[in-house]
């Protein structure tokens, strides 16, 4: 195997691996602070495409239409996402894990007829944006621009979270929810209004997330339920409410499925969940993860 198409390989791997960071680092930060596993963010996923999709073909606008269909989307979700916190997980904090899953999977039943009801089942995509819809060579080997774009947002949004979670006090307070919520519910910090700006950030990531992938792949119902397996891949590898984990985890996963596909494209899949097992066996609580007490 000559070293241009490994390499190449390796960076289909970190595109990969970018957009699953996209995605799982919004159900990190939301189980991280809220303790809420959130079946249905990949449902706001598939939404943001498919919003992403019709608002794209609304606006017509050749050259930054996409772009101002992204960030409406992303925006419309993040609204979205304020609407179930306030009327459903506020309520669902004090309960049990099987309460909470159980809401979040009636969401996904609930925003999958939504999509089929409103865009039909049918295949939809959209094209790659300027300037990112030729090749660019590298060893003579080409590799698609919109990727490197997917690799550059995936690197921004690590840093923004980075100075969100330790170099701000609104970050400061996440932190310390994250390890004991009654104490700093006891310094007078409104709980409720935190828990909803956690919960429409990730929303708001989702949304975002699942239209800059609309044009990576195709947008049709399942994507959801193939996105949300990977992330959660991802985040039990690298530790559950850890960004730093969820980074090296999507890093391990997009990895594994990248030269999974090369080598043995049938067990892809069964690949990354052999990792997963293998960390589980190992250190259950993931990478950077913390044991629960």
């Amino acid at each position: 195997m000559s070293f241009d198409v490994l390499f190449n390989q390796f960076l289909s791997g970190i595109a990969r691996g970018s957009m699953l960071f996209l995605v799982a680092s919004g159900l990190s930060l939301t189980f991280g602070v809220l303790r809420v596993l959130n079946f249905a963010h990949g449902s706001l996923y598939m939404l943001g495409a498919f919003l992403t999709y019709s608002i794209w073909k609304w606006l017509l606008i050749p050259v930054y239409g996409f772009y101002v269909a992204t960030l409406l989307s992303a925006l419309v979700i993040a609204g979205i996402g304020l609407l179930i916190e306030y009327s459903i997980l506020r309520r669902l904090y004090a309960r049990g894990w099987p309460e909470q899953l159980l809401a979040t999977y009636a969401l996904i039943l609930i925003i999958t007829d939504t999509v089929k009801w409103f865009w039909g089942g049918e295949f939809l995509s959209i094209p790659r944006p300027e300037p990112f819809t030729k090749a660019v060579f590298l060893f003579g080997f080409p590799f698609p621009s919109y990727n490197f774009f997917i690799i550059i947002l995936g690197l921004v949004l690590v840093f923004f979270l980075w100075w969100l979670v330790y170099k701000t006090r609104l970050g400061d307070i996440i932190r310390a929810a994250a390890h004991d919520r009654d104490m700093v519910s006891a310094l007078g910090i409104p709980i409720p209004w935190l828990f909803t700006s956690i919960f429409v950030l990730g929303a708001f990531i989702a949304g975002l997330s699942g239209a800059v992938t609309a044009p990576y792949g195709s947008i049709a119902l399942g994507m959801d339920i193939e996105i949300i397996v990977e992330c959660f891949a991802v985040v039990v590898i690298g530790g559950m409410g850890s960004l730093p984990g969820t980074l090296l985890g999507s890093f391990i996963v997009g990895q594994v499925y990248s030269f999974g596909i090369m080598y043995k494209p049938e067990l892809a899949l069964a690949f990354i969940f052999m990792v997963m097992a293998i960390v589980l066996i190992i250190r259950p609580w993931g990478i950077f993860g913390r044991p629960e007490r």
